[in-house]
């Protein structure tokens, strides 16, 4: 619910924080003191577009501050998670500026939102309803939704919604297929074709590794071997050998160690020198047994790599990507399908479609009963709201081919007085009628209502007496499960009323100002005296007045 609103500079408002309750909230104050400026501010909170004029003379810039309580409403909370718009645990805080020049900004939670991210927010949290209305009971998709949450619908709608999604996309899957047929079958063809040939192809990236490796080395066979030849000759087999000589050396250094020992250390060097020159003669020979340069073999080598580079251009692909190219071309043809995929597709189409249209068929029926008992509920209560013959109905509207949300739309209807067509509630021409209206389809559906706030501008417009004790009473019992909070002239409802706020206005400084007082027992009862008596209030007035406020208590 609504539990605090801050307005700096907004209209004729200077600076006004209220901290709300819940219950039934009356607004009652002189014809032109601001009572609407409250709305006006709350519904520029909530995303409604605003403009230059809003703000109030001579100042820069108009701030509205809305704190709203939302532990009770998990969808909310959802939708801020989603939006990444989270704020402190349980609450919502709507903030939005408006300078002079006409720009605005908006912020929820203390981060920057788009106007359309806070009427969308302010769809949770409140619904305005009256002349100026803040109306979601105008949008064909939230008169749905009060009858299927009035109905408790909410699983099965979910479940047929659900089932329509499968059988669109089956659907779209089919004629997409059969409407490029030819096209897909000449794309088939070319891809059968490129799946056999890379397949035949069999190539694999650590073929491509080990290929360049063994070329390199076949291609340069006659090279090695000759390097290999000159360095067993160098080390070991030339007259002039390193093998032969360091042996020769070590021989005499090993006559030289009986006369010094400090030899031995040169020795053991040259000894071990010797070990590793031998292994080195040893390495080489052995190298050039398993060298073959064989040139059948690298010729096989050569035309192995060219029908891979080949490839690799037919395909504009390096070779290394080759593999990938074929599972792509796999893929490709599993989407694609064949004749028997067709087939089948449309055999399930078809199995959807009547899965579908089954449930559809048992949520029309379970909404049909639904719908009457609403419009019957709301029929009566128009007639306790200077709306006698009046008639409500809540008609269902085939859809041909169905919907996401079923076989028909649901679409409110009324005709206000007795013997007039029953025409939709958006096209309702008077204020105070569609008010009213509003009224009783919120009384009616009132546990089907998934805000916690409501506000009615001027209800009891065109109604008085009898009514306009009536309609303070339905307040009252809507408050009982919202808060309500109410612009009103009328005595006999703001009497009803759990509390009472004056707006009123002064001048100062010069300055025409507006202020809302939270009103006490007795500040009621001069308030509701004046509502009653005018410009003179009188004893027996007051003492009206507080029979009015004993009655309503």
């Amino acid at each position: 619910m609504l539990k605090y609103l801050s307005i700096r500079d907004f209209v004729i408002v200077d600076s006004l924080e209220l901290d709300f309750s819940s219950g039934f909230t009356a607004l009652t104050g002189e014809t032109g003191a601001g009572k609407s400026i409250l709305i006006d501010a709350l519904s520029l909170a909530l995303g409604e577009r605003g403009d230059a004029g809003m703000v109030r003379s001579g100042c820069e810039r108009a701030e509205i501050t809305a704190e709203f309580e939302t532990t009770d409403l998990p969808v909310l909370q959802a939708w801020l998670r989603e939006q990444e718009l989270e704020g402190d645990e349980g609450i919502c805080l709507l903030r939005r500026t408006l300078d002079a020049s006409g720009r605005s900004r908006g912020f929820i939670n203390g981060s920057s939102a788009t106007q359309q991210q806070m009427r969308e927010a302010g769809e949770y949290l409140l619904d305005i309803h009256g002349q100026h209305a803040h109306q979601s009971l105008l949008r064909a998709d939230a008169q749905r939704d009060l009858l299927d949450t009035h109905a408790g619908l909410g699983q099965q709608v979910d479940s047929v919604a659900a089932e329509f999604k499968v059988w669109q996309a089956l659907h779209r899957r089919r004629v997409q297929l059969e409407e490029n047929a030819e096209s897909v079958a000449a794309e088939r063809e070319l891809l059968v074709f490129q799946r056999s040939e890379l397949e035949l192809l069999n190539f694999s990236l650590n073929e491509w590794e080990s290929l360049q490796a063994d070329h390199a080395r076949l291609s340069h066979a006659a090279s090695l071997l000759e390097t290999a030849q000159f360095g067993v000759d160098i080390l070991s087999e030339s007259d002039s050998a390193c093998l032969a000589q360091l042996n020769a050396l070590v021989t005499r250094l090993h006559v030289g160690l009986a006369f010094d020992s400090g030899l031995q250390d040169t020795v053991t060097m040259l000894e071990s020198a010797q070990n590793e020159i031998q292994e080195a003669v040893y390495s080489l020979r052995h190298y050039q047994e398993k060298l073959d340069a064989d040139p059948q073999q690298l010729r096989a080598q050569e035309q192995r790599l060219s029908d891979v580079m080949e490839a690799s251009r037919k395909y504009r692909a390096k070779p290394e990507a080759l593999p990938q190219v074929l599972a792509d071309v796999v893929s490709r043809l599993d989407e694609l399908g064949g004749d028997a995929d067709l087939a089948a597709l449309a055999k399930q189409e078809s199995l959807a479609r009547e899965t579908y249209l089954g449930s559809a068929k048992k949520l029309s029926a379970v909404r049909i009963k639904a719908a009457q008992k609403l419009s019957d509920d709301i029929t009566l209560a128009m007639q306790t709201l200077a709306m006698q013959g009046g008639q409500f109905a809540v008609a269902l509207l085939p859809l041909a081919e169905g919907g996401a949300h079923g076989l028909e739309s649901v679409e409110l209807q009324v005709a206000a007085n007795q013997g007039s067509p029953l025409r939709s509630l958006a096209k309702v021409a008077s204020g105070g009628e569609l008010s009213r209206i509003s009224l009783a389809i919120q009384v009616a559906a009132s546990s089907a209502a998934s805000v916690p706030t409501l506000i009615f501008d001027e209800v009891d417009s065109g109604i008085g007496g009898r009514v306009a004790e009536i309609v303070g009473g339905l307040l009252k019992q809507l408050g009982r499960q919202h808060q309500v909070l109410c612009v009103t002239h009328l005595p006999q409802v703001a009497a009803q009323a759990d509390h009472q706020w004056q707006v009123s206005k002064a001048v100062k400084n010069g300055v025409t100002l507006s202020h809302i007082q939270v009103l006490k027992d007795q500040q009621r009862v001069e308030e509701i005296a004046r509502m009653l008596g005018g410009v003179t209030i009188t004893d027996t007035t007051r003492k009206h007045a507080a029979e009015l406020l004993g009655i309503a208590a």
